[in-house]
């Protein structure tokens, strides 16, 4: 049986409607990492490994709460503190890897599914400029192959944007093809769109370095564009927010309709 983890390729656009219009267009790639298949990938890849410098690394502690590395256990955790099936089923990480032990990712997301391969929640895991990153959990009924879900902010993550906001996904889980828009709205409407669309490659050595070539220092450039396009807004004139402290729970938990209106949280 092939490994379910692969390299997907595309490109992520925004665009800011209020108070002043912004659009943006990148290229990027991302890699599905299925936990249970690190190790082996860290022994067939020659230029991707788990933990040590390579021309592209995966470190557990980049993600969730850096404690001991156990990513598995610390997604599963999560799991069972929302009342959710905790053991045994597939855990996919949809991320940028680290390119010569730099990474940044805005937004990783995990993909958990139950034992019987059903998908069972999905959680966003938000990093901002400032060192602070956030979750966001909604467990899945039975919507389709297209997702929708909601969600008041929670955190804080672009200096132009309050944080008296709300959002709103639709996102089409992983397989061929990958997509994601997520749209941003205060109680006057709409005022910026995200999408991410990707198509999925084999994960190997010739395609992470052809990956490489083709977008050389990638998390190195997610960083400086995000810089770059900040001060473009700014020089348009939109206004700062002031940065408030971050949440006191590490995981918001957004109930399902189907199971309980309410928003819950959980400190894990």
């Amino acid at each position: 049986m092939g490994m379910t983890s692969a390299l997907y390729v595309g490109s992520v656009a925004h665009r800011r409607l209020r108070p002043k219009s912004h659009r943006l267009r990148y290229r990027i790639f991302a890699l599905l990492l299925d936990l249970d298949e690190l190790p082996t990938l860290d022994r067939k890849l020659r230029v991707f490994s788990l933990g040590r410098f390579n021309l592209f690394g995966f470190n557990p502690q980049d993600h969730l709460f850096a404690r001991s590395g156990d990513l598995r256990g610390e997604v599963e955790a999560v799991l069972l503190d929302a009342g959710l099936e905790a053991k045994g089923g597939a855990i996919r990480l949809l991320t940028m890897p680290r390119i010569l032990g730099y990474g940044f990712n805005p937004l990783s997301i995990f993909f958990c599914y139950r034992v019987d391969g059903a998908l069972q929640a999905i959680l966003y895991e938000v990093h901002n400029t400032f060192g602070q990153r956030h979750c966001y959990l909604f467990p899945v009924g039975t919507e389709g192959r297209v997702l929708r879900h909601a969600c008041a902010k929670q955190f804080y993550v672009s200096p132009f944007m309050a944080m008296d906001m709300a959002y709103s996904f639709r996102i089409k889980p992983p397989d061929e093809d990958y997509a994601i828009s997520i749209s941003v709205a205060d109680e006057d409407g709409d005022m910026l769109f995200a999408t991410q669309r990707l198509s999925r490659e084999a994960l190997d050595d010739r395609a992470l370095i052809r990956v490489f070539l083709s977008h050389p220092l990638l998390t190195l450039k997610v960083i400086a564009g995000i810089h770059y396009e900040a001060l473009l807004i700014w020089l348009k004139g939109v206004g700062l927010h002031v940065r408030p402290p971050p949440p006191g729970r590490a995981i918001t938990v957004v109930a399902n309709k189907n199971r309980e209106k309410e928003s819950l949280s959980c400190q894990i």
